[in-house]
C-alpha cells in the first residue's frame, strides 16, 4: 500500500524560505504523478504544482517563480523548495500522488494524500 508523509513545515518570516518533503513508500516515486496542495480553514484544496513520471513540473499562478517541485530519486521523496514566502503561503501543505492520470495540479482527485504539514508565514 502506497503512503506519503510530509514533513519541512514550519514557522518562517516573510521573504524567507523552507523546503517540504514527502516520502513515499511502498512504491517508487519515478513511476508517479505528484503534486503539492494547501489549504486554509474553510477555503478549498488549491493545487499549486505537479510533476509527472518524465518529472516534468507545472505550477499555478499563485507560485510559479517562487517555488520549485521535484523529486529524489534516491530518498524516493518529491520536494516543495518554497522562497520569498508571503504571508498569504500560510497553510496546511498535503502532498498526492496516483498513477496513469493526466498530470496536474489543477485537479483534486488524486488516490493518495499525505496527513499534511503547517506552513506559517509571519509579516
Amino acid at each position: 500500500q502506497v503512503q506519503l508523509v510530509e514533513s519541512g513545515g514550519g514557522s518562517v518570516q516573510a521573504g524567507g524560505s523552507l523546503t517540504l518533503s514527502c516520502q513515499l513508500s511502498g512504491s517508487n516515486v519515478s513511476s508517479y504523478c505528484m503534486a503539492w496542495f494547501r489549504q486554509t480553514p474553510g477555503k478549498e484544496r488549491e493545487g499549486l504544482a505537479s510533476i509527472d513520471e518524465y518529472t516534468f513540473p507545472s505550477y499555478a499562478d499563485s507560485v510559479k517563480g517562487r517555488f520549485t517541485v521535484s523529486k529524489d530519486r534516491a530518498k524516493n521523496t518529491l520536494l516543495l523548495q518554497m522562497n520569498s514566502l508571503k504571508p498569504e503561503d500560510t497553510a496546511m501543505y498535503y502532498c498526492a500522488a496516483d498513477l496513469g492520470i493526466r498530470c496536474t495540479w489543477s485537479r483534486v482527485d488524486f488516490r493518495t494524500w499525505g496527513q499534511g504539514t503547517q506552513v506559517t508565514v509571519s509579516s
